[in-house]
């Protein structure tokens, strides 16, 4: 079952926060989303490519500059305004809904 809204996913919404940090390269992406969900959200390296690829058609993150590290081409990528301002509405939004289950019973 999908998770997030059907405007971010739950993998998205990791991508976007670990940009959030700083441009960077798919693997380091990888890596920071691992570490960001304690191990929960493992993209596939496909997955994570398709989902790179569709946040950068929608203008949420952008190619930040390529380089080529040991003859492979490395591409960062940065968080755009529009993705900071979707990440920090779906942060909200799940903010919202877990205020309704972890708030102290009677109140």
């Amino acid at each position: 079952m999908p998770r997030g809204t059907s405007e971010v996913s739950e993998p998205m919404y990791f991508v976007l926060t670990a940009l959030r940090a700083g441009p960077l390269h798919g693997h380091a992406i990888s890596k920071a989303i691992k570490e960001l969900s304690a191990g929960r959200v493992q993209p596939s390296v496909g997955t994570l490519y398709g989902i790179l690829e569709r946040l950068n058609e929608r203008g949420v993150i952008a190619v930040d500059r390529e380089e080529t590290v040991n003859g492979r081409n490395r591409r960062y990528f940065r968080i755009t305004d529009e993705g900071q301002a979707l990440v920090e509405a779906e942060a909200r939004r799940m903010q919202e809904a877990a205020s309704l289950v972890l708030r102290p019973s009677g109140a």
